[in-house]
């Protein structure tokens, strides 16, 4: 008996299987059943199933109530792969690798299908999808030789099994929704922006904002316009080039206040406002489509719904079901952290080991305990702020933590020089120009105010073909992909551990995770972030002091977590 199959949904609405040996191959005969669910259901013992893609098969299982405790993922597993060879970009689908195995032309990718409110189908159109399960497993036995070509594969193997992991975790959560209430978040809504009008014109409140802009410029002007905005300003006498907070909040002129406020609310009425209620939320649910891996760093992304943007102020809308609460976890400074790990550095794994604040020791050895200084420095060294108070603050980290800033240092090089940079686990950032699909904000950069959440849009240095850019996402990548490989294996362990409780996983969002849970699970569900946190540490990095604590909060409202 051998707790590995594989399986292929057929063109006809059948599913082959097979059972695999330990060393991947067919251990028996393929089977043809008429019932995926069955399938799977009546083989309790099984512990991995090797299929094609996630997204093709476990929304299936999931509306069947079957469940699977680990997979593999082939179409995933060849993203990774791909990257690794430093041929990120290629057709990725177990097609396109069945014919790079046999010299075949290779098919395109089908093209991602665009965000459907309620919509739990696959992310790619299905066409080509059903490849015979002697091709699939041909497809994998070719990526276990590739995973053992890798420059560790013991890493490599475990970021694919991490990454198979969170698309299960991705699907149920797809599945289960976040808690939310449609008569809270209408209340507030009346009380952020006032009555709507017929017609679907601004409500009440931006209606009064926007004459307030109007009557401080003298002049008609239209405050979601931000040329007309701009030229408004230029004819007060005042030269602004965008009309982003951080350029017009310092602006002596009375339209400032008001513009400021519009321009919050506006957002808020946009992107969260009647109509996303309406299309994103029903069944007391919100139901984003989580998606593992979505970004080029390893984070997620959500297809449609903003699921990963929710307002502070709209977060009094996500309410825990009666009797249940909702346990929200923040990792504690989570990039230094990683750094520490990662680098190696002694000194600054030391600190990491520590229960203090992370910044304030940094500071009290480097920074004569001055608390801001040590933060803009770690994050200066892993953003690449290397210019002004930047470059003084990097040569102060670097005379107590040598080997953490030598690390981004080399890291940023490499990106400069057009090779190849990985994460601790091997997940590969392109040299150079790439698909682009990494926001700032999705990318971990700075600076991304204001841009709407999406997979498409530009990452400074990722998609540039300045070199000095490249450097500088690089040195970023190696941290913020580290971060995101750990994470994926505390979404693993945590699963795992919640696997025979009522509790489930929400929400998950970079450094944050938020389990729903009865009242009576909440402790447990408190002590198992805390023991996932460390498992996944020791997991990912090896036999380190470095700790990575979370802040806790049980609570019925997500707005009171914070």
């Amino acid at each position: 008996m051998t707790d590995r199959w594989a399986l292929a949904p057929a063109e006809d609405g059948g599913v082959d299987v097979a059972p695999l040996g330990p060393d991947g191959l067919p251990a028996g005969p393929v089977r043809r059943e008429s019932d995926l669910a069955g399938a799977v259901r009546s083989r309790p013992e099984v512990t991995r199933w090797v299929w094609r893609s996630t997204a093709e098969v476990y929304p299936r299982l999931l509306a069947t109530g079957v469940r699977v405790e680990r997979c593999y993922d082939i179409e995933d597993a060849e993203t990774l792969l791909l990257g690794h060879e430093g041929r990120y970009g290629e057709p990725r689908s177990a097609a396109a690798a069945l014919a790079r195995l046999r010299g075949g032309p290779v098919p395109p990718d089908p093209p991602q299908r665009a965000a459907e409110p309620g919509a739990q189908s696959p992310l790619f159109e299905p066409a080509g999808a059903h490849l015979p399960l002697p091709d699939l497993l041909a497809v994998y036995a070719e990526q276990q030789r590739r995973h053992q070509e890798a420059a560790h594969p013991d890493r490599m193997r475990l970021l694919t099994a991490a990454e198979s992991a969170g698309m299960l975790v991705a699907a149920e959560m797809n599945r289960s929704g976040l808690p939310w209430s449609a008569e809270v978040h209408r209340a507030l809504l009346h009380e952020l922006l006032g009555e709507r009008y017929a017609g679907g014109g601004e409500p009440r409140r931006l209606a009064e904002l926007a004459d307030e802009v109007s009557a401080a410029f003298g002049r008609r002007v239209r405050p979601d316009l931000p040329a007309d905005v701009v030229r408004a300003f230029a004819q007060a006498g005042i030269k602004v080039k965008s009309t982003r907070r951080w350029e017009i909040e310092s602006v002596d002129h009375p339209a400032v206040a008001p513009l400021l406020e519009y321009k919050k609310l506006y957002r808020i009425w946009v992107a969260h406002g009647w109509s996303w209620l309406q299309d994103w939320v029903r069944d007391g649910r919100f139901r984003p489509e989580f998606l593992a891996g979505g970004t080029v760093t390893g984070r997620w992304v959500t297809n449609g719904g903003g699921g990963l943007q929710i307002p502070k102020v709209i977060r009094r809308a996500v309410v825990a079901d009666p009797g249940w609460r909702l346990v929200v976890a923040d990792a504690d400074q989570m990039e230094p952290r990683v750094l520490a790990a990662i680098s190696r550095d002694a000194g600054l794994m030391e600190v990491a080991g520590r229960d203090s604040d992370l910044y304030q020791s940094v500071s009290d050895r480097a920074f004569s305990g001055d608390r801001e200084q040590a933060k803009l420095a770690v994050l200066g060294a892993v953003y690449g702020q290397t210019s002004g108070d930047g470059l003084k603050n990097l040569a102060a980290l670097r005379r107590r933590f040598p080997k953490a800033v030598a690390y981004v240092d080399e890291a940023a090089r490499a990106g400069e020089e057009g090779r190849l940079v990985r994460t601790w686990l091997g997940r590969t950032c392109p040299p150079a120009a790439g698909s682009g699909e990494d926001t700032a904000e999705e990318a971990g950069i700075p600076g991304g105010e204001e841009e709407p959440e999406g997979r498409s849009g530009w990452v400074p240095g990722y998609a540039s073909t300045d070199s000095r850019a490249r450097g500088r996402f690089a040195r970023n990548f190696v941290v913020q992909g580290s971060a995101a490989d750990w994470a994926l294996l505390l979404l693993a362990a945590l699963r795992r551990t919640l696997w025979d409780m009522a509790a489930e996983l929400v929400f998950f969002q970079h450094d944050e995770v938020i389990v729903h849970c009865p009242a009576r699970e909440a402790e447990a569900v408190v002590q198992a972030i805390r023991d996932s946190a460390a498992l996944a540490g020791r997991l990912t990095f090896g036999d380190t002091p470095v700790r990575f604590p979370f802040t806790t909060a049980v609570v019925e409202c997500y707005a009171d977590a914070k």
